[in-house]
């Protein structure tokens, strides 16, 4: 074994360190600096693959393998891409093993699977297959933490799909550190990503997440991988989401939704209906508004609630859309919607649990905060999208025909969108109003 020598790595970017510094000298990020020990190289005989050209590759290169899932399909970007690296990260006991074992299951009826673990026992897999009613028979099963040994295994029974739970508790025998440490899970993330590019095996790697919410290691271990995926679950809903961060086989940002039961997580097909509490909607304060996630529209319920305040400070809260844009808005419903907010309390909540990243819901919580206001319900059958700007123009968003096509699915009959997002063919059952001023949207929606 070569000798080992100590340095400090950082866990954002990766950078090397010969003593320890309160911020890293690369990426200027504070306390992420940590002690590890490291290896010093060895010269050995170079050995690898020699050269091809684009001609000479099999022809199926757009092959992918089905997951049982259409919605992790999806996520994925079509399927299960040969020798790709998926990351899947997520809060302990959101169900990380569970949707991996099911997967691995409808897998192992078309390719060998290997799963190998590092924190339960056999006897805990084997629980959790039978509570899930799974035919996993033809699933290969290894408890180890040595990546060695797990790369060895799968090469010996050949498999094509392997599982790695968790990455965390991989060690290989060329670092002397802990089993999770910087050092560590860099080195294992490197063997397996070239074991899998050499040999076109697909690798599924479940890792932890720190307090923040990030897959816990150096940063370089995402930019590493070819899809990272992360679970996300509200305590007080019963669906899962899947939302891809980075996929180099499809495009980022699509989400997956899916409900847990007794039997293991169920895909919805429709995941409009449930961030739609109902179909109708007449109550003050709240509106439908069609967010664009990943390559689909999706219909979300915006709710508004404006209350008296009872302090010096009115309270501004937002929950699954930007707290800084609501700020934003109610200034400019001040100056351009002649409404007085300032010793009003005002909360907005995006129904579900869902996050809404992008600006398109601009307008609607507007409307719904003008409704709840006013005391006013909106039209009934209404939805709305569209960004607003500081001047109070209404701008227009991407994929504008799309969402009111999808709209118009759902059986509604009236949108107030940007003028520009008017398209040319309008749906049928389904009246659009495009605007350009916020007076113009607040006339059109009562």
């Amino acid at each position: 074994m070569a000798k080992a020598r100590t340095a400090y790595v950082c866990t954002e970017c990766g950078a090397h360190s010969v003593k320890w510094a309160g911020q890293c000298p690369d990426c200027a990020s504070w306390n992420t600096l940590s002690r590890t020990t490291i290896s010093s190289p060895t010269s050995k005989a170079v050995s690898g693959a020699a050269p091809v050209t684009i001609e000479s590759l099999p022809g199926d290169l757009e092959h992918r393998n089905s997951t049982g899932f259409d919605e992790f399909d999806r996520v994925l970007g079509g399927g299960l891409v040969p020798g790709a690296v998926v990351l899947l990260g997520g809060d302990p006991g959101v169900g990380k093993s569970t949707l991996l074992q099911q997967v691995s299951s409808h897998l192992a009826a078309e390719l060998p699977v290997l799963y190998a673990t590092g924190e339960e026992s056999l006897r805990q897999v084997g629980q959790r297959s039978h509570r899930l009613g799974l035919a996993s028979a033809d699933i290969q099963l290894l408890a180890d933490t040595s990546i060695e040994n797990i790369l060895q295994q799968a090469s010996a029974c050949a498999a094509k799909v392997l599982v790695i739970d968790s990455v965390q508790t991989m060690v290989t025998t060329d670092l002397p550190s802990a089993p999770g440490s910087v050092a560590q899970l860099r080195q294992c993330v490197g063997r397996l990503v070239q074991f899998a590019k050499q040999t076109e095996v697909s690798v599924f790697v479940i890792g932890h997440v720190t307090k923040e919410g990030t897959i816990a290691g150096p940063r370089v271990v995402e930019h590493m991988v070819d899809t990272v995926l992360y679970v996300e679950n509200d305590l007080s809903s019963r669906f899962t989401l899947i939302r891809s961060v980075k996929n180099r086989f499809g495009a980022s940002g699509e989400m997956g939704v899916f409900a847990m039961t007794e039997n293991g997580f169920k895909q919805v097909s429709n995941p409009s209906a449930i961030f739609l509490s109902r179909e109708s909607i007449s109550e003050p304060g709240s509106i439908v508004s069609v967010a664009w996630e990943g390559s689909r529209a999706l219909l979300v319920e915006i709710q508004a609630l404006v209350a008296d305040g009872n302090g010096s400070y009115p309270k501004r809260l937002a929950t699954g859309v930007d707290q800084n844009r609501l700020a934003l808005l109610l200034a400019v419903l001040q100056r351009h919607g002649d409404l007085e907010l300032t010793a009003e309390d005002v909360f907005v909540n995006v129904v579900g649990g869902l996050r809404i990243s992008e600006t398109a819901v601009d307008l609607p919580a507007l409307l719904a905060i003008v409704s709840s206001f006013r005391n006013r319900p909106c039209r009934d059958r209404l939805v709305s999208f569209g960004e607003i700007g500081l001047a109070g123009e209404i701008r227009p968003v991407r994929f504008g025909s799309e969402r009111i096509l999808a709209a118009a699915k759902q059986g509604f009959t009236h949108a107030i969108v940007a003028e520009g997002n008017v398209p040319r063919k309008i749906p049928d059952g389904i009246k659009v109003s495009g605007v350009r001023r916020v007076s113009e949207a607040l006339d059109a929606a009562f």
